[in-house]
């Protein structure tokens, strides 16, 4: 009887095992289809990726670390080869949004340093190589006729524009999520996708995020809750090869 009863704790014990092994097994990343799943860039813009930009001082060291420029230049190639739809979601201040009468504190401070400023919402006059202007590299990309750019988002999220709209009116399911900054506006567009029943997959070196002695590390604050909250944290060249694939 013992000897039943200790078999019996094995055979337990090995199908116990052999469940947990099974659990923790690699699952093999799903197959993208272009016809569901697009890639979404926030705000590839100056003021953020350049040099000349207002927040240089602030986020070049991580753009730099993460190759930010190059990563979200080689999603912006990848998505245009292998006929995934691009959209971008950009961050426009006009004059009148100068009048607000309260804000967060980094939300105060891209106003009074002119972040993303433009003369007026149908107003072009000096908007070519300001900080609200793309990236140069990434204008043939953006400005091809095919990529959607959406309204402006005002704060972080895509509440206050037409984002989802533009997904939906698509049959987006999945969005490769990148761009500018991680725990702000990408971690925003993360949470309120998800919220709205998007497949939500961040490009971790494909985005970058403010260092502040008084704040702390905002990259690596959000790549934290990328892996809480996101469907899938990948690196660039693991969703470059995805794509590829999905041809």
């Amino acid at each position: 009887m013992k000897i039943r009863h200790l078999l019996s704790i094995v055979a337990t014990a090995a199908i116990f095992v052999a469940a947990q092994a099974a659990n923790n097994a690699p699952v093999a990343p799903k197959r993208l289809d272009p016809a569901r799943t697009a890639l979404l860039v926030t705000d590839p813009q100056n003021d953020f990726l350049s040099p000349q930009g207002v927040t240089w001082g602030l986020v070049g060291g991580s753009v730099t670390e993460n190759k930010t420029v190059e990563h979200i230049d080689a999603l912006f190639k990848a998505a245009k080869e292998n006929s995934f739809p691009v959209f971008v979601s950009p961050h426009y201040y006009f004059p009148t949004d100068g009048q607000w009468k309260f804000g967060g504190t980094l939300e105060k401070v891209m106003h009074d340093i002119h972040m993303f400023h433009r003369a007026g919402a149908l107003n072009l006059d000096g908007f070519a190589g300001s900080g609200a202007d793309w990236l140069e590299r990434y204008k043939g990309y953006i400005n091809d006729g095919a990529t959607v750019v959406s309204s402006p988002h005002k704060v972080y999220g895509p509440e206050s524009n037409d984002l989802v709209l533009q997904l939906r009116k698509r049959r987006v399911e999945t969005v490769i999520l990148a761009g500018m900054s991680a725990n702000l506006c990408v971690e925003s567009h993360l949470r309120e996708l998800l919220e709205q029943g998007f497949e939500v997959i961040v490009v971790k070196d494909a985005t970058a995020a403010a260092v502040s002695p008084d704040l702390g590390d905002g990259y690596k604050t959000a790549v934290t809750n990328f892996g809480f909250i996101a469907n899938e944290v990948v690196t660039t060249d693991a969703i470059v090869s995805r794509m590829a694939a999905a041809r």
